[in-house]
């Protein structure tokens, strides 16, 4: 009997490292594919993480050209306000005649002075007059308001400037509107 019972003993050691061995297996083949989970989510996150850095890169620089480009044209309104007021005192000043003496032609050489100065203001400001006379016709530049057929002209050229257009820095705020040779 004692014979019997080590043999049950030997047989339950047996089992039971035998037991140990396959739960040591089922546990590294756990550890296994846990870690080759949790190597999966670590690239998922890097990618995540490389994802959001570069939106974040792209909206900063995407605001920055946004703020930059608000800053350059940050005196258009008041510029554009301003362009009627001009148109006027050139209308003004072309009715100038040349009698001197008398109270037209007084105010008349304010209307100049006045001129002058906000045209020098607005050229510190980097707004130019669009070159439109005997130029070819370009709709970037210019609007075309009439048309004239013309021999000596070959078509699509400016004939007249009706209204001046205007260029702030590098774009135009206000095309000219002219008349275009047929």
């Amino acid at each position: 009997m004692e014979e019997i019972k080590e043999k049950e003993v030997l047989d339950e050691q047996k089992q039971s490292a035998s037991n140990c061995e396959k739960k040591k297996k089922k546990d590294k083949n756990n550890h296994k594919e846990e870690i080759e989970k949790l190597q999966l989510q670590n690239k998922d996150l890097e990618e995540r993480l490389l994802r959001e850095k570069a939106e974040s890169i792209n909206y900063r620089r995407r605001k920055e050209d946004e703020v930059s480009k608000i800053m350059k044209y940050a005196s258009e309104d008041i510029i554009i306000n301003l362009l009627p007021t001009l148109d006027n005192f050139e209308r003004a000043i072309n009715m100038d005649d040349d009698n001197l003496e008398d109270e037209v032609s007084k105010f008349l050489s304010g209307f100049k002075m006045i001129y002058s100065n906000l045209r020098n203001i607005l050229e510190k400001e980097e707004v130019k007059a669009i070159d439109g006379n005997n130029k070819p016709f370009d709709p970037c530049y210019h609007q075309a308001m009439l048309t004239e057929k013309r021999d000596d002209l070959e078509p699509g050229m400016v004939i007249e400037v009706l209204q001046k257009g205007y260029i702030y820095k590098d774009k135009v705020i206000r095309p000219a509107m002219v008349k275009v040779s047929e």
